[in-house]
């Protein structure tokens, strides 16, 4: 039977399915520099506190979450406004198969909508998966910090991707991702799954 991928903004009863693909980061690798695997709960307070100001999606397959990104502030001074960290975990099935294109494209959509201006993406070192995603969507590599994490008994350089997508003008206030208008997010949504559906994005 064909699969089928559908993405969508993410709710807090998703947090244990998202947990499922978060926790092997956690546990297994160095991609996240977090040691200790949240409760659900955690995670659930974590997706709806995201939700009031950016977007956070899921990619699921078959009706199963195999994939989520979302973005959220780079830090908390009022002049970052338009800026946003980029962040996506996939589920193993998931990859290579156009998935993270698909969620890093709709999210970088939404947040235009928004009135943003820059976008980043932190990637441990080496990752080359998430190296080649990025510089893939047009990201560049601004600067490394060096043995910055420790975990899994060594230091690890992270590396800072950035990519504009706004104007370098005076510019407007940002919306908060729970006030745009519902059309258009519903849109976006449905433009990327198609997209995806289509497998035009690996």
């Amino acid at each position: 039977m064909e699969e089928h991928f559908t993405i969508r903004e993410a709710a807090e009863s998703d947090a244990a399915a998202l947990l499922d693909i978060y926790a092997p980061y956690i546990r297994d690798t160095a991609i996240t520099f977090e040691y200790d695997v949240p409760t659900a709960e955690e995670f659930a307070a974590r997706i709806a506190d995201i939700l009031k100001t950016h977007p956070y999606l899921v990619c699921e397959q078959d009706g199963k979450p195999v994939g989520y990104a979302y973005a959220h502030r780079i830090r908390e001074r009022a002049a970052y406004d338009w800026a946003a960290e980029l962040s996506i975990y996939l589920a193993p099935e998931a990859q290579g198969q156009g998935v993270g294109t698909a969620l890093y494209q709709c999210l970088t959509d939404l947040l235009v909508l928004q009135q943003m201006r820059v976008l980043y993406g932190c990637v441990t070192l080496p990752n080359g998966k998430s190296q080649k995603l990025h510089e893939k969507l047009g990201f560049s590599l601004v600067g490394v910090w060096h043995g910055s994490g420790w975990k899994r008994n060594g230091w690890h350089d992270v590396g800072w991707f950035e990519k504009r997508i706004g104007a370098c003008c005076i510019p407007q206030p940002v919306a908060p991702f729970e006030k745009l208008d519902r059309k258009k997010i519903q849109a976006c949504l449905h433009r990327y799954t198609e997209k995806l559906n289509d497998g035009g994005l690996n």
